[in-house]
């Protein structure tokens, strides 16, 4: 059974494009938008009090993307500032789906969007594993 949880408001992380994020051209790589959002995820996570290795070692347990929809709107450039979003719209016992969007901060303007699902795995074996009740408390 899952949770539709997406009706609180999402958490936001600035982010600079950083030189290395970019191509010949001065634009964002398209894989580098993943990181953005992978970065603003994580610190979602440690909004709620948690860090990952903190996870793993003491319940055993490791998140990885098992599918990504992205649509790629404009172009990002070099040194321009972000916020990327993070929401949570659906909780079940293993999975997280998240709705992730990259701005730029100085108009709103929308550069990405995204859609993806997280998995907790036994950090050992990688099997599908619960999350973990002390962060599913969190999040609902």
């Amino acid at each position: 059974m899952s949770l539709n949880v997406g009706q609180e408001a999402p958490f936001y992380w600035p982010i600079r494009v950083y030189y290395e994020d970019t191509d010949a051209g001065g634009v964002v790589y398209y894989a580098n938008y993943l990181k953005f959002f992978e970065r603003a995820r994580t610190e979602w996570l440690r909004s709620l009090g948690f860090e990952q290795d903190v996870l793993r070692d003491e319940h055993g347990v490791i998140f990885v993307v098992s599918s990504v929809q992205i649509e790629y709107k404009h172009v990002i450039k070099f040194n321009e500032e972000l916020r990327v979003s993070c929401r949570l719209t659906e909780l079940s016992a293993a999975t997280m789906n998240f709705h992730q969007v990259a701005e730029r901060t100085f108009d709103g303007a929308v550069l990405s969007e995204a859609t993806i699902r997280i998995v907790c795995v036994n950090a050992q074996n990688f099997k599908p594993k619960p999350i973990p009740n002390v962060l599913r408390s969190c999040c609902l």
